[in-house]
């Protein structure tokens, strides 16, 4: 039983007992006591004056007495109006340490059974990943370590998005000028050497553009009267009738890109148990119109294009299948969705895809939902703000956004500068050197981006993210690798000891009671669809830790129990710091 559940069914049998009402057990709220007052867990009486029949301080009051008396773990309380602050005793504290010490699953909630399917990624195949990706796939691996943590069963997806007029650029400007050249022969990295075709097809169309006369202003439409994007649109209609010599080259350049993605993905730890891809699903949505269109649910216009009635949902028509029956972005996604959950029958669908598309997902959802499809009531559109960089930080191959490569370049660069820099390196060898930049590096980045709610913008700045004295990745790392030390030194983990211990100190019981919070803050991340609660949560811990260091001696304490249970507290908080992390996919260093 948890110590929220021991509290509450304590004041519900004592409501019993004084007042013998029921009292329900999620009427009782529950909170850690703000730092300004004394106590550790505070309970909030105002609902419970109704039961009473007294006024707020006499019901805390009674309340708090009868559990000093009765519940064996309260030492004292105070009362502040209707706030009940309750300080549990040093022995319920330790016993607490102890069981968390002996749960090696702590933190980890058994199988719910509910199967997941988190979309992540969804890159276009015709331009290496931005930063934008970056935040995507640090959501989209962080949050599906940490729905299974919390006990479902989960799939990560990708789905490339590798057909249409922007493929088919590159693939123009490639024909026209690229010689027959290779990602190897070139010694550029496969997505950023099909990226350089798609920025030169725009380069020659604006040259071109200058020898058309009356163009219109609208960058886009003007376009569309180069020759390079009527090649463009020829290539198109080519792959789409299958002619062997376009297919061939789309899926030799589609290769290159494949294997660009790979290198980013292993570096930043991103994985998938099942690509999907556009030039696979595009058509398939047609059956699912078909399917309302018999259903009445779906209607067809005058100009032959079918739609979806949401405005009584509080949004407009929208269009499902243009007037020329071709298929637009809603319509593949709508068979997507159908076709993962034939694959997987899951009760959950997460797309990770930025704040833009909101509007995208609340169409998807409805629609869905009027066919008739009861799974669609589990899909949720975990949106996220931009990332922007300080002005010039970055390289931008289109002059618009940073390119992933470059920002993670950037930042293992300075990892290894700050790293030199502080002599964090002594007595390491050239291999463990490299390892250790690359660890802190990443995760900077990781930290960085993952610290905040994702419904919030980032303004990404390397040097703010590497700092060992922050809130940062590094500061985390750096206590993690600090207890190691101790550990090393002191060989000291087991509890044994502790009934001869003198009174907690109040770093030493805060630090016990973050450690017994962490369990919650999983099962809150997973519920809130939010990574930060994580990372705010392992930050505290790990600022938490360093006060404990400093205020008390651990290796060379007063007695030989309080150095047990000293390193003993250490080794926790260093797991806990280590099991953390992992949930944001950040590596913490033995040393450092």
């Amino acid at each position: 039983m948890t110590l929220e559940q021991t509290l509450k069914q304590s004041t519900a049998a004592i409501f019993k007992e004084e007042f013998g009402a029921d009292v329900p057990l999620d009427s009782v709220t529950l909170n850690i006591t703000k730092k300004e007052h004394e106590g550790d867990y505070t309970i909030v009486v105002f609902s419970l004056t109704k039961i009473s029949k007294q006024s707020p301080e006499q019901t805390a009051e009674l309340l708090g007495n009868k559990l000093k008396e009765k519940s064996g773990i309260v030492a004292k309380y105070n009362v502040i109006k209707g706030f009940l602050n309750l300080s549990l005793t040093d022995a319920y504290w330790l016993n607490r340490l102890k069981e968390i010490s002996e749960n090696k699953a702590y933190g980890t909630f058994a199988a719910n059974h509910k199967k997941v399917v988190l979309e992540y990624c969804g890159p276009n195949t015709n331009k290496p990943l931005h930063i934008g990706h970056v935040r995507n796939m640090l959501l989209g691996f962080s949050m599906s370590e940490i729905l299974k943590a919390a006990g479902y069963d989960v799939t990560k997806v990708n789905i490339y998005n590798d057909r249409g007029i922007n493929i088919s650029k590159s693939m123009v400007a490639y024909l026209r000028y690229g010689n027959n050249s290779t990602p190897q022969s070139t010694g550029i990295k496969g997505d950023h050497f099909v990226g350089d075709w798609y920025v030169k097809f725009n380069e020659v169309s604006k040259e071109e553009l200058k020898n058309i006369p009356n163009a219109p202003a609208d960058h886009d439409e003007a376009q569309k009267l180069t020759p390079i994007f009527k090649e463009a649109q020829e290539m198109l209609l080519k792959w789409e009738a299958h002619d062997a010599e376009t297919v061939a080259l789309w899926k030799k350049m589609n290769g290159w890109v494949y294997e660009g993605f790979k290198q980013t993905f292993n570096l930043l730890g991103a994985d998938f148990q099942k690509d999907y891809f556009e030039s696979e699903t595009y058509l398939l949505g047609k059956d699912i119109v078909e399917e309302g269109l018999q259903k009445n649910v779906f209607k067809k216009r005058p100009d032959g294009a079918v739609i979806v009635d949401l405005t009584p949902d509080g949004l407009d028509e929208k269009v499902l299948l243009r007037s020329d029956g071709t298929s637009v972005y809603i319509t593949q996604d709508l068979a997507t969705a159908q076709l993962r959950h034939e694959d997987f029958n899951m009760e959950k669908m997460i797309y990770v895809v930025a704040n833009e598309q909101d509007y995208h997902f609340k169409v998807l959802k409805l629609a869905l939902q009027k066919l008739g499809k009861k799974w669609a009531d589990g899909i949720y559109h975990l949106s996220y703000a931009l990332v922007e960089s300080p002005t010039g930080r970055f390289k931008s191959r289109e002059g618009k956004t940073a390119d992933a490569d470059d920002l993670i370049s950037e930042v293992l660069r300075i990892a290894e500068e700050k790293t030199k820099e502080l002599g964090k390196i002594e007595g390491f060898t050239e291999v463990e050197a490299n390892t250790l930049y690359k660890t802190i590096g990443l995760g900077a980045l990781k930290y960085f981006v993952l610290r905040v709610n994702p419904y919030k913008k980032i303004i990404f700045n390397p040097e703010e993210s590497i700092d060992f004295h922050g809130h940062t990745g590094p500061f985390i790392q750096y206590t993690h690798a600090r207890i190691k030390a101790i550990l090393r030194k002191g060989a000291i983990t087991d509890l044994a000891g502790f009934k001869n211990l003198p009174s907690l100190g109040d770093v030493e019981r805060e630090l016990i009671i973050h450690l017994s919070e962490y369990e919650n803050t999983v099962y809150a991340a997973a519920e809130k669809y939010d990574p930060s609660e994580i990372a705010n949560y392992v930050y505290s811990l790990a600022k938490l830790y360093n006060k404990f260091y400093h205020e008390f001696p651990i290796l060379n304490a007063a007695t030989e129990d309080e150095k047990k249970f000293r390193v003993a507290l250490s080794n926790e908080t260093g797991v806990t710091l280590k099991k953390a992390m992992k949930l944001l996919g950040i590596e913490v260093p033995e040393k450092m």
